[in-house]
């Protein structure tokens, strides 16, 4: 093994200026190592001795394993013939301690024809760029078919966290920064947590206390930090820095990448790590704009589905109204051409009531008349209801106090005894500004509903409470349910979920809540059973017509 004598120079005259040099670079002839620099042995892991002390292919079959083969075969070459490259070989190295490289090898001639310099320039930079341009590109897949913006901040701070780095989205909120998604060590989120006493996410930091930051989307342009850790220190208390500076490796760098949306700041997406280099910052910058790109799409896709769902909502209630238009020129009809004979009909019937020579089965066949006319009265009544034009009178009304009337009035069938009713009243609920009348006479609607599809021995529960709308009435009850089709279709006139009913009452209860400005839902429950549900505001406002 060739080694260097005791007694010789450190560095050769012709090649003192590689001592300060901070690119690895050393020189060879043939085996031996003549002269090394410090970086040189930095980047290999070794002692600068060790390194002049071993033969070049020694350190090739150390170092070099992935393309030992190539690169002992070119080294042979270079000795035996002094064939140098003209351009530079790119190649991976382990070092001593097991870290892998990636390094360019720049060969050039040294002072005699016999020396070589060789000069190392470690290119995990371009290798970091490369591979996390190939993972932010798959990840721009995942990003359009993000649903919402959330999803989208989630799916891309996840990419940048898979390559290696700490990852965070700062929000811009009027002249406000909060906290997003982020991947960062919990020993920092936890001590950020402690210190405002809140989640992290709920905390607002003025823009004013974070001018570099300010500055980046001032400038529409990121801002990278070389020595991260230095320009911690320079932000935070000596108290917090010294938490960061245990929590991160020293060397770590730093990105903050403005996101702009539609041309508003919209965020800064914000990336630590030891090798994010420039080349790796100038894509995370990309990608940053790429996210922008995403959210601009999501809003314009939002938008988008909410003029179609006000379309849509505008066709129903053109139809719905044609279609009161059509039901109430024949409810004109029928209250004309049926009231009167019903009116003739009971009138026959209590003067029949009054024949003292009437049997009983006279007696049971009057009885039934009567009942059946009585019947008809109250669907030309209902029909009336659904279409005649509501205008509402508002008074203080007390929900549930129409709840109780509603029950206190309610006869139903003969099954109707046997049920079992709940009235479940928050304390707090307050009063509301609407029509006694029609509120009464939905509401009533709404408890026969329940009491008709109900089976005996059946319980209905009834709840009226606050909402974060004004107040909230439920219904529920334990008969067959809603069948398997649009709930929104029970509150259709005519629409039947039962052989007995006559598919009026819920249609007249949407038109009276739909009076006041509040929303009506059905649902079915999950074992039995059908769900109504009531929001009322406090102070009437007409939605849709009615």
């Amino acid at each position: 093994m060739t080694s260097v004598p005791p007694d010789a120079p450190a560095t050769p005259p012709d090649y003192w200026l590689l001592d300060g040099l901070p690119t690895a670079a050393s020189v060879i002839r043939g085996e031996q190592v003549l002269v090394a620099n410090q970086a040189m042995a930095s980047l290999l892991g070794i002692s600068l001795e060790e390194l002049k002390a071993t033969p070049v292919s020694a350190h090739i079959a150390r170092f070099i394993s992935a393309e030992r083969g190539w690169v002992e075969a070119f080294h042979e070459a270079l000795v035996r013939d002094g064939n140098r490259p003209e351009h530079p070989l790119w190649l991976r190295m382990r070092r001593a301690d097991g870290q892998e490289r990636t390094l360019t090898a720049t060969y050039a001639p040294g002072a005699s024809p016999d020396e070589t310099v060789v000069l190392l320039h470690d290119a995990g930079g371009e290798d970091t760029a490369r591979r996390l341009t190939e993972a932010l590109g798959a990840a721009a897949t995942e990003l359009l078919h993000a649903r919402d913006e959330h999803e989208v901040l989630e799916t891309a701070v996840e990419a940048v966290h898979r390559q290696g780095f700490y990852a965070a989205i700062l929000l811009v909120e009027g002249d406000t920064f909060r906290h997003g998604p982020m991947r960062q060590e919990p020993e920092i989120v936890a001590l950020a947590e402690r210190k405002y006493g809140m989640p992290v996410t709920q905390v607002r930091l003025p823009l004013t206390t974070l001018p570099h930051l300010a500055e980046v989307l001032s400038r529409r342009k990121a801002a990278f930090h070389q020595d991260a850790l230095g320009a911690a220190h320079r932000i935070h208390s000596s108290e917090v820095f010294e938490d960061i500076q245990r929590a991160y490796p020293p060397g770590i760098r730093a990105l903050d990448a403005p996101i702009f949306v539609e041309g508003q700041p919209f965020g800064i997406l914000s990336a630590q790590g030891l090798n994010l280099t420039p080349a790796a910052a100038s894509t995370l910058e990309l990608f940053a704009q790429m996210v922008g790109g995403v959210l601009e799409n999501v809003r314009h896709h939002r938008v988008a589905s909410q003029r179609l769902e006000e379309v849509s909502r505008l066709q129903d209630e053109l139809v719905a109204q044609e279609r009161l238009m059509v039901l109430g020129e024949a409810a004109g009809v029928v209250a004309h051409e049926v009231r009167n004979p019903l009116g003739a009909i009971l009138n026959a019937v209590a003067v029949l009531r009054r024949e003292a020579h009437l049997g009983p089965t006279g007696q049971a066949a009057v009885g039934m008349l009567e009942e059946e006319a009585i019947r008809l009265e109250d669907i030309v009544r209902d029909l009336l209801d659904v279409v005649r034009p509501l205008e509402p009178r508002p008074r203080r009304v007390h929900l549930g106090e129409l709840v109780r009337r509603a029950l206190g009035q309610m006869h139903g069938p003969p099954d109707a005894p046997t049920l079992r009713f709940t009235v479940d009243e928050a304390p707090d609920t307050p009063e509301l500004m609407g029509d006694e009348t029609l509120l009464q006479l939905a509401v009533t609607h709404l408890v026969r509903n329940a009491v008709q599809a109900s089976p005996p021995g059946g319980r209905v529960k009834l709840s009226v409470e606050p909402g974060d709308e004004g107040v909230r009435l439920t219904v529920e009850d334990e008969g067959p349910g809603i069948p398997d089709v649009d709930p929104r279709r029970v509150f259709e006139p005519f629409f039947l979920t039962r052989a007995n009913g006559r598919g009026l009452g819920l249609a007249i209860v949407k038109r009276v809540v739909l009076a006041h400005g509040g929303q009506v839902r059905a649902s079915g429950r999950p074992k039995r059973g059908a769900r109504f549900e009531v929001v009322l505001p406090l102070e009437p406002t007409r939605r849709s017509p009615a």
